[in-house]
C-alpha cells in the first residue's frame, strides 16, 4: 500500500456534518439528509485540499467493545442508549441520524470508496491497524482527539482534526502535540489515559490533570516509568502524587489496554484505491434521486474525476 492514504472516522464525521448541516436539507419526501450531504461535501473537501492516493471510511462495527467494557465497565456506559444480550449496545443517536448512516453506507458503496468496519472493533482500531500496516504517509480526519496517539512525524502520520466544518483543520503532528499537551504522539494514550475522559466514560486518576501528566510523563518517560516510581521511595514524587497513583493502580494495570487503539486488526482485503469513477452508476443515480443527493454528490463525483 503506497502513496498517501486518507483514513475517515467516518462516525465522527457524519455526526458532525448532522450538527453542523441544518436538518432543513431534506430528501423530496421530507426526510432529513444533513448527515448524508454534509458528509459528501467533507470528503469533496478533504481530497480537493489533500489529495489522497488512498481512502478508506473506517466504520464502527461495535462502538463499545465487550474486551474494552470488561476491562473497565464504565466504558461509554452513559451513551448505551439500549442494551443487548450477546450483541452490541445500542449507541444514543439522534431519531433523525439513525435512518441516513444505512443511506452513508450505500452511497459510499456505490460511489467506490472503501468502507471498513470489523467486527469486535471500533473505528479507531481499524484506522490504528490501516496505520500500522501503511508504508506511505497518512492522514486521519477525526474529531476525536483520541487519535492523536497515532501521530508519528517519521512515519508521515498526521491527524487532520476538525476546527469549524472541514474547511478549517488543525493538521497534527509532534511539535502540535507538543505545543499543547507537552508530549509526542507515543505519549499522547498515556497522557489520556491519566487525566482520564468523561466522554469515554474513562475516570483517569483522581487528582491528576493534564498538566501533571504532561509533567510526570516528562519526568519519568511513560506510564511504565510512572509506576516505577510510585514503588521507589527515591523518586520525585509528592507524597500525594504517590498516594494518588498507588490508589489507582487496579485501573491503571487495565486502562493501557482500553485506551491504546489496537494495531492488529483483521481487516478484509480491500481496495484502498481512490476512485476516479462510480463502482456502481446505476446504484448511485437511484440513490440519488430518491435522498435528493443533488449538488453535494455531484461536486464529489467532478472531484473524483478530475
Amino acid at each position: 500500500m503506497t502513496g498517501r492514504l486518507m483514513l475517515l472516522d467516518t462516525a465522527s464525521l457524519y455526526f458532525r456534518a448532522y450538527f453542523g448541516v441544518p436538518d432543513s436539507v431534506r430528501a423530496p419526501d421530507g426526510t432529513p439528509v444533513n448527515a448524508v450531504r454534509g458528509l459528501l461535501d467533507f470528503i469533496d473537501r478533504l481530497v480537493k485540499d489533500h489529495r489522497p492516493q488512498r481512502l478508506v471510511a473506517c466504520m464502527d462495527a461495535d462502538w463499545r467493545p465487550q474486551w474494552r467494557v470488561d476491562l473497565i465497565p464504565t466504558y461509554k456506559a452513559h451513551r448505551v442508549a439500549e442494551e443487548h444480550e450477546g450483541a452490541p449496545d445500542e449507541e444514543e443517536v439522534p431519531d433523525t441520524l439513525s435512518p441516513q448512516v444505512p443511506v452513508i453506507e450505500a452511497v459510499l458503496d456505490a460511489v467506490g470508496i472503501a468502507r471498513v468496519g470489523v467486527a469486535g472493533y471500533e473505528a479507531d482500531d481499524v484506522i490504528g491497524t490501516f496505520t500500522a500496516r501503511a508504508d506511505g504517509p497518512v492522514d486521519i480526519v477525526t474529531g476525536d482527539r483520541d487519535l492523536y496517539q497515532l501521530v508519528d512525524d517519521e512515519r508521515g502520520v498526521r491527524v487532520l482534526y476538525p476546527l469549524k466544518g472541514v474547511g478549517t483543520l488543525q493538521l497534527t503532528d509532534e511539535a502540535v502535540l507538543r505545543e499543547k499537551y507537552g508530549v509526542d504522539g507515543r505519549g499522547y494514550a498515556d497522557l489520556a489515559l491519566l487525566r482520564g475522559d468523561p466522554s469515554d466514560g474513562l475516570p483517569g486518576v483522581p487528582g491528576i490533570g493534564e498538566k501533571t501528566a504532561a509533567k510526570l510523563l516528562a519526568e519519568f518517560g511513560d506510564l511504565a516509568g510512572i509506576m516505577a516510581a510510585v514503588d521507589d521511595p527515591r523518586a520525585r514524587l509528592t507524597p500525594s502524587q504517590r498516594k494518588r497513583l498507588t490508589e489507582a493502580r487496579p485501573y491503571v494495570d487495565v486502562a493501557p489496554e482500553v485506551v491504546r487503539v489496537a494495531g492488529d486488526v483483521p481487516l478484509p482485503d480491500v481496495d484502498t484505491a481512490l476512485p476516479h469513477a462510480p463502482r456502481d452508476p446505476a446504484a448511485l443515480e437511484a440513490l440519488a434521486a430518491r435522498w435528493g443527493l443533488g449538488g453535494s454528490l455531484g461536486r464529489l463525483l467532478t472531484t473524483l474525476g478530475s
